[in-house]
């Protein structure tokens, strides 16, 4: 069985519903980390409201889409960032300051780099949405 990126496989899933307009597309599996990046992303407003269903064989999200994602991905590897450091990343990773958020793993717990300069903490680089 292969090895399964449960970020990857999120943010695609996403993305390409996103860009056939849908209003909400089903992402399997589903896990502790996923589960905090979609309220990360939904505390940004780029979703609607989630839902995590279990199927009893590592269970799904069904996610409502509100057409506000042009780009999201991962980011592998997940590099160390710290507090100071996050403009860089912005100029890689999003179109322009101000636009977009890059999601962050921090001691604590998942949020947007926004919220992570805001409380003056690093942590590791997860995805991108814009």
């Amino acid at each position: 069985m292969p090895a399964l990126n449960v970020l990857a496989n999120l943010f695609s899933n996403i993305y390409n519903s996103e860009m056939r307009n849908k209003r909400e597309c089903l992402v399997i599996p589903s896990s502790n980390l996923a589960t905090k990046v979609l309220e990360t992303i939904q505390n940004s407003n780029y979703i609607g409201e989630f839902e995590q269903i279990d199927d009893n064989r590592g269970g799904k999200y069904r996610v409502q889409l509100v057409g506000k994602i042009n780009r999201c991905g991962v980011i592998s590897p997940r590099f160390p960032v710290k507090n100071q450091d996050y403009g860089p990343w912005e100029r890689q990773y999003l179109p322009a300051v101000g636009i977009g958020i890059l999601i962050v793993s921090t001691p604590n717990g998942v949020m947007s780099h926004v919220e992570a300069q805001n409380q003056n903490i690093g942590g590791r680089l997860i995805g991108y949405v814009y």
